[in-house]
């Protein structure tokens, strides 16, 4: 099954706690590694972010039902590979956002897609 069917099934059928591990496979990542990594760059500084007690900041977007939106960062489809791209490096993607690049690896970008992934 490839990832993009992977996808469109985790939209219609939803993904809640007991769906983490099909959220791993999407992404290719690990949703309680996601979560140590989003701990570990800070993203609750500008993010809340359901699940993650001290990401309750107001300067970016709250991430709460991130994996049912269209898009990632209003640019790019919301697609597994996308998120992982905005992940690593979101002025590459727009150069206009206020969104840091924080030399995010690429097995923690995909952790922390998988842990957003959860989040309908």
């Amino acid at each position: 099954m490839t990832r993009a069917l992977v996808f469109l099934l985790l939209l219609v059928a939803g993904c809640g706690g007991g769906d983490k591990q099909m959220a791993n496979n999407l992404a290719g990542g690990n949703t309680d590694r996601g979560k140590q990594a989003i701990r570990k760059y800070g993203c609750g500084s500008c993010h809340s972010i359901p699940g993650i007690r001290e990401a309750r900041a107001q300067v970016g977007p709250p991430l709460a039902g991130i994996a049912g939106r269209s898009y990632v960062a209003g640019v790019l489809t919301n697609s597994p590979e996308h998120m992982v791209q905005w992940i690593q490096n979101p002025p590459a993607v727009d150069a206009k956002t206020a969104m840091p690049n924080l030399a995010v690896t690429d097995r923690d970008a995909r952790d922390i897609a998988s842990y957003l992934y959860t989040l309908r």
